[in-house]
């Protein structure tokens, strides 16, 4: 979203400087980007609006994409549901009694053409959180993408495919952990090859601190593991400049407002030293952090729910003064379920209030040269540092899962937060203080309609049911020939999806080969 050119003055009429003067003498766009990766920031384009959305089934899904594009989104993002995380059609033992219950369930490329239905793929940034099933789903719109005569390399948007957080924090996993690395760096070099506008991967501390994990500890884990997959890059004979380029990161904004500015502050400082000194990259696009915000839904309560509307404006608010590329804020009722078309568009507005009347999108880097926040951001950088050296010593982020390293950290600091919860050491309004004496959930609690999952599996039964398997079977035999050999698996995918293959037959076909993850690391 461009803005004017203009330089901003207050209310009052009083000028306002493109940025506040640091002590260090840093400035926006210049290394180490403490200050932002660009140096206007805000005052030329805006973060991008980007909501969360998926549920029931993708024609639902398509509608709310549609109502909050008419609203001012300007990008989507797509949750999926449980089963095609992992890798199973909606017809499916296993996916019984999921469909559709926390996204939206994608079994074929019609489902995803469905979805996608009046979206125009090559101007509009799509975003997916899938991880598993990553290469899948990037198989499947690339086909899509080729029905509509759209060439793939026009195509916008990111794969979160971050699956060692799967590991570490969330476990939709779906096989063991080296081939799940390989399908990870698969779609970062055939993306890095073949789809230039496409970010390959959005590495994830959103869910780490969702789990459970400090401010520090969320930014040491996501740098630990960006570090492995450009490692692995690195292994494969890709530059790893042009792969750096290309990642995109995804952070939790929690209600710590000075805290959440720093960390944010600090990630950047410390990837783009990473990126020079670590992997010997001068391209400062390389050394740019871009990352994606979303507010915390750990820190949203079922009791008195209306409170949350303020601490997502607060946890928004640190993610803008952060410096973030876009921002998903979370609907006030999702602790008590998905978001209703109300409270989604509460939480739209809320970004768009905060973008046009409040001035925080005037100034780069607004609470620069504030005393607290930068002696905060020095802080979190020393300690941040502390324990990537753990993550070395125990022989980098791979290892570190394997020996449960990170989970334990992770598991501790999240027990710790909730002993300070129920004594009260660490005070929630409306909860452990100031609570009345009921809080009934306020307003109407959004419930996905049962009867979509039943309409679902019948009407992609009869879709399979009439395909010719000829192609079908073909398609998956190469496949799995393909997964037996080291081969790229993308292109194979894109093949097998092109035929007519589903979602879990194509993974089944991956776990005849990889095996299936079993038991927790």
């Amino acid at each position: 979203m461009a803005r004017a050119k203009t330089d901003p003055v207050s209310p009052s009429g009083i000028p306002l400087p493109p940025w506040p003067e640091s002590p260090r003498g840093e400035r926006p766009g210049v290394f180490p980007f403490t200050r932002g990766i660009h140096e206007t920031m805000y005052r030329g384009r805006l973060w991008t609006m980007r909501q969360y959305s998926g549920f029931g089934t993708a024609a639902e899904t398509n509608r709310r994409f549609r109502y909050l594009l008419e609203q001012g989104q300007t990008g989507l993002s797509v949750a999926f549901d449980l089963p095609t995380q992992i890798g199973y059609d909606s017809t499916a033992p296993e996916a019984a009694g999921e469909v559709g219950k926390v996204g939206v369930p994608i079994s074929t490329v019609e489902d995803l053409d469905e979805l996608l239905d009046g979206i125009p793929l090559e101007s509009v940034s799509v975003s997916m959180t899938i991880n598993a099933s990553a290469a899948v789903l990037l198989a499947f719109l690339i086909v899509v993408a080729r029905r509509r005569g759209i060439d793939p390399a026009a195509l916008r948007g990111t794969l979160q495919n971050d699956i060692l957080k799967e590991f570490a924090a969330r476990h939709t996993q779906r096989f063991p952990l080296e081939p799940s690395m390989r399908l990870v760096l698969d779609v970062i070099e055939h993306s890095t090859q073949r789809l230039p506008k496409w970010n390959p991967i959005s590495i994830s501390g959103y869910h780490v601190r969702e789990a459970g994990s400090t401010a520090v500890e969320e930014v040491a884990i996501t740098l630990a593991h960006a570090i492995a997959y450009l490692e692995g890059a690195r292994a494969r004979g890709l530059d790893a400049g042009a792969v750096a380029s290309r990642f995109s990161f995804f952070f939790n904004a929690q209600m710590h407002l000075f805290e959440e500015v720093a960390k944010f502050r600090a990630a950047r400082r410390l990837w783009a030293r990473t990126v020079r000194d670590r992997f010997g990259v001068d391209d400062p696009a390389a050394a740019k952090m871009r990352f994606h915000t979303q507010t915390a839904g750990a820190a949203l309560t079922y009791q008195e729910p209306e409170n949350n509307v303020v601490r997502v404006t607060v946890q928004a608010l640190a993610a803008i003064l952060g410096g973030t590329q876009s921002l998903h804020t979370n609907g006030a009722d999702e602790a008590l379920g998905l978001p209703t078309e109300a409270s989604a568009r509460v939480a739209l507005r809320t970004q768009q209030i905060l973008a046009h009347e409040t001035g925080v999108a005037d100034v780069a880097d607004p609470l620069g040269g504030s005393p607290l926040v930068e002696s905060l951001t020095d802080a979190i950088e020393e300690r941040v540092g502390a324990l990537l050296g753990e993550i070395d010593r125990a022989g980098g982020a791979v290892r570190a899962i394997e020996e449960r390293l990170i989970q334990r950290w992770i598991e501790t600091s999240s027990y710790r937060t909730q002993q300070e919860i129920e004594s009260g050491a660490r005070t929630i309004v409306g909860v452990n203080r100031h609570a009345g004496e009921s809080t009934p959930a306020r307003g109407e609690v959004f419930r996905v309609d049962p009867s979509l999952e039943c309409k679902r599996v019948e009407r992609l039964r009869a879709r399979l049911g009439a395909r010719d398997m000829r192609p079908v079977t073909a398609a998956l035999a190469d496949l799995r020939k393909a997964a037996s050999g080291s081969a790229n698996l993308v292109e194979p995918l894109v093949a097998a999806a092109g035929a007519g293959a589903t979602l879990g037959e194509m993974m089944g076909t991956l776990a005849e080969v990889f095996g299936e993850y079993q038991g927790d690391l």
